[in-house]
């Protein structure tokens, strides 16, 4: 490790690490492998008894960010991007795949619903996973986040993020 101003190892793993390292210390948690997606470790249970699961995600680089959230009572998975940069598609399908049932519940589908910010790259990745998902038979809706009252809209192509309302919105779900 090189003398620094930063307490990572390498920019390269901070991502992987800051997972790895919060998986490694809660063991209602774990990582899905070759993916940046921390998982309940108890979603098979969740999933048999036939309870919406609740995905969110985002860039990195604010650890743990989402994955802080994965609980009881709160999201079943996360995904990680790169820092600033949103998950990739394949992540986020993984993700879905791991908490969706296309038969859970005893025939019951409550499916999955998607809580995310609205980032374009978000908007894409999110997007493109979730009708991947649906094409695949699971049952996914999506909420995008955009009450970000630091910014004003008028004028900006981007428009409202979402920031903190994020937060209430898993939670209200839940």
């Amino acid at each position: 490790m090189s003398t620094g101003k930063k307490l990572v190892n390498s920019p390269e793993d901070a991502v992987d690490e800051a997972l790895a390292g919060m998986v490694a210390v809660h063991p209602g948690l774990r990582l899905l492998e070759g993916h940046r997606v921390v998982v309940r470790a108890d979603i098979a249970s969740v999933v048999k008894e036939g309870k919406v699961t609740l995905l969110s995600g985002g860039g990195s680089g604010h650890e743990p960010s989402w994955a802080g959230f994965v609980g009881q009572g709160m999201l079943s998975a996360a995904v990680a991007g790169s820092v600033f940069a949103s998950p990739p598609p394949a992540s986020i399908l993984a993700a879905l795949r791991a908490v969706s049932s296309p038969n859970g519940g005893g025939g019951r589908r409550p499916g999955t619903l998607v809580v995310f910010n609205n980032y374009t790259g978000d908007r894409l990745n999110f997007g493109i996973a979730a009708e991947r998902a649906k094409a695949e038979g699971m049952k996914v809706e999506m909420v995008i986040v955009a009450e970000d009252t630091a910014l004003p809209s008028s004028g900006k192509k981007a428009g409202r993020r979402g920031l903190c309302g994020s937060l209430l919105v898993m939670k209200v779900d839940r």
